[in-house]
């Protein structure tokens, strides 16, 4: 369940799923990744500018998440095939998930749907366990970047070191 006044909150247990990776009929989802931080960008469109921008940057960023161990997921409405173009044109290499059919249906149960059909700009990093530990709803046309990722992957890392102890 999201959050009544829209994104889900951080303390939230994150709800699993499963969606297309790729054409070949691939499913993946959080739940796969147990054990490690996964990252869920949830984007409007692939072929808008500030989208492309937004997952081309994850992409460049790729060796940090790996320091984290972190899983990049990103979702939009689009269709499988719309991500696999969008990717290979990008040169990303980590997931687009197509959230297609029932439209919108991961996203609108995480808070990050809008009125308009699409996913909107949404950030949401989920802890090993699959536990919400920050989310970010950031305007439509506005590229929120990966420093607030970063800083909830820090404190992440951090909280693991104070539990090892």
């Amino acid at each position: 369940m999201s959050d009544p006044n829209g994104l889900i909150q951080p303390g939230r247990t994150a709800p699993g799923f499963t969606l297309p990776a790729t054409p070949d009929g691939d499913l993946l989802g959080p739940q796969q990744f147990r054990g490690r931080p996964v990252v869920l960008a949830f984007y409007p469109a692939d072929w808008s500018p500030v989208c492309g921008d937004q997952m081309s940057l994850y992409q460049s960023a790729a060796p940090v998440f790996a320091q984290y161990q972190a899983v990049v997921l990103g979702l939009s409405v689009d269709s499988i095939w719309s991500h696999r173009a969008f990717a290979e044109s990008r040169g990303i290499e980590f997931p687009l998930l197509a959230d297609f059919e029932p439209k919108g249906e991961v996203a609108r149960s995480y808070g990050a749907y809008m009125s308009n059909g699409e996913a909107a700009r949404a950030l949401v990093v989920l802890d090993p366990a699959g536990k919400v530990t920050w989310s970010y709803l950031s305007p439509p046309d506005v590229n929120p970047g990966a420093d607030g990722i970063f800083d909830a992957l820090d404190q992440l890392a951090a909280d693991r070191k104070v539990m090892a102890g």
